[in-house]
């Protein structure tokens, strides 16, 4: 079809070969290919990266250590979409969509100690304050430890006394103390959370979990008040009925929500490239329709999508399935008409 009402994306305004407009294999990596910016220079930015290549607190596969990276690379697709000023038809959602009205910045990496995860957690928690102090934080993991201290780094800087957590996983994170790794590993971040002054369990949803827990599991589901979504509900009632109650039920008695979207949420089958596969995981379709609904949700106040561990995954499906996660999100949350 080529009439004076319509051009494919591949036919922008500089499509007589004075283009300016950078192809997603070349130029930079960062992340939907923004500026390079420092964490305290984001006044005119509406989201701030941050990449965390940290997977000292596995205990499974290593490897998310290369997410950030990876995760960048893939978005460089939806960055080159985006350079088509005359705005985009997303084709599933039917939404106008004008990615020059989203403004990213991406700061880089942080600095982290792979010997040294105290130090490390300190490092995340201080960058990601002063990203949330200007704008909404996106964190690019690293294992999902990752996540408790980018969550602090969050509370400390947004208007908030209380924040919510809804946690897309297929695990639930709750462990108090592992023989090996401590009190403090990618099995702990819930429970740290829950510990923390700005939440408690009653305010923590979580998606998708399924595979095993310890013998008291849904014993202690019950006496904490957390709100637990298995898998097998996903399946049962559909994930739009899901992940609303689930975001409700997290934003109920907190300002501000956190997402944080482990990427073994997915069924292997289509996203491999992870530390800790489980079967019969989320869908693709399953996993957008979360960030779909998530991102016109007001309560949103930042989102980090973890263990994504690329050389588990030759086909790169993965990444480029965490890439589209968060454009999705970020498209609904600023681009959207």
């Amino acid at each position: 079809m080529e009439n004076g009402n319509y051009s494919p994306a591949g036919d922008g305004p500089h499509a007589d070969g004075d283009a300016e407009v950078e192809l997603a294999y070349s130029g930079r990596d960062t992340f939907l290919k923004g500026d390079d910016r420092d964490v305290t220079d984001l006044d005119d930015i509406d989201v701030g990266v941050l990449g965390v290549p940290y997977d000292g607190a596995l205990s499974n596969r290593p490897g998310a250590r290369y997410g950030p990276r990876a995760i960048r690379r893939a978005s460089a697709w939806w960055a080159y979409l985006s350079e088509y000023k005359g705005g985009l038809t997303n084709v599933n959602t039917r939404a106008q969509v004008d990615f020059s009205d989203l403004r990213v910045a991406d700061c880089g990496d942080v600095p982290v100690l792979p010997m040294d995860r105290e130090r490390t957690a300190e490092r995340i928690e201080s960058r990601v304050s002063k990203i949330a102090e200007q704008a909404f934080p996106v964190i690019l993991g690293g294992d999902h430890y990752c996540t408790y201290p980018s969550f602090r780094g969050v509370a400390q800087s947004i208007d908030a006394d209380s924040i919510g957590l809804v946690q897309i996983d297929a695990h639930s994170d709750t462990v108090t103390e592992s023989p090996v790794f401590g009190e403090h590993y990618h099995g702990s971040s819930t429970r740290l959370i829950a510990e923390s002054e700005w939440c408690t369990y009653d305010s923590i949803s979580q998606v998708g979990i399924r595979g095993y827990e310890g013998p008291d599991f849904f014993e202690f589901v019950d006496d904490v008040g957390l709100s637990v979504f298995t898998q097998r509900e996903v399946h049962e009632r559909g994930i739009t009925d899901v992940v609303v109650d689930a975001i409700e039920a997290a934003a109920a008695e907190t300002d501000a929500v956190y997402l944080t979207f482990d990427i073994d949420s997915v069924d292997p089958s289509v996203a491999p490239g992870t530390g800790t596969p489980e079967p019969d995981g989320l869908s693709a379709h399953q996993a957008l329709k979360i960030m779909e609904i998530a991102g016109r949700h007001p309560d949103i106040a930042a989102v980090d999508l973890m263990e994504v561990s690329p050389e588990h995954d030759p086909t790169e499906s993965t990444q480029i399935l965490a890439a589209s996660a968060l454009v999705t999100l970020l498209e609904r949350q600023f681009a959207e008409k």
